[in-house]
């Protein structure tokens, strides 16, 4: 266990302002977190050089008086798909996105429409598991 010397220091403010996702394609991505959610893509980066077309950068951001943080998409060239739900030895989600809604099985249907796939596994009658395009598991639960 690491010893403590000194004085005991202050919090400073911390505030959480973005999540960072991996992408194969992290232009590709934001392009469907933007029809998912109707935010706007808001920066992108082409790929640098020498970097295959996927390599990138991309952001998303809630329009002006919506919730939310600010997505950024960053490439991932050794980027393997998360297993869901969890296998011991496979590629582990390491955060996932949960998303409020009002009416769960006409989000299912956006979403579906946006490019998500239902997962096989459905853990809870009131929350439904989406998988992004590139595997990353998100999930829509009603609101209240």
């Amino acid at each position: 266990m690491p010893r403590r010397y000194g004085r005991r220091v202050a919090q400073p403010t911390l505030r959480v302002t973005s999540v960072s996702i991996s992408a194969p394609d992290p232009r590709e991505l934001a392009a469907f977190y933007s029809r998912l959610l109707g935010w706007p893509v808001t920066a992108t980066e082409p790929p640098r050089d020498g970097c295959p077309p996927e390599d990138g950068w991309a952001q998303i951001r809630p329009p002006e008086g919506a919730a939310g943080p600010t997505l950024n998409f960053e490439y991932e060239s050794g980027y393997l798909p998360p297993v869901w739900p969890s296998v011991a030895g496979e590629q582990q989600a390491q955060t996932h996105l949960d998303i409020a809604v009002d009416e769960l099985e006409a989000a299912v249907a956006w979403a579906r429409q946006a490019g998500a796939t239902l997962a096989e596994f459905q853990p809870q009658d009131d929350v439904r598991v989406m998988l992004d395009p590139v595997g990353h598991p998100f999930c829509l639960f009603l609101a209240g």
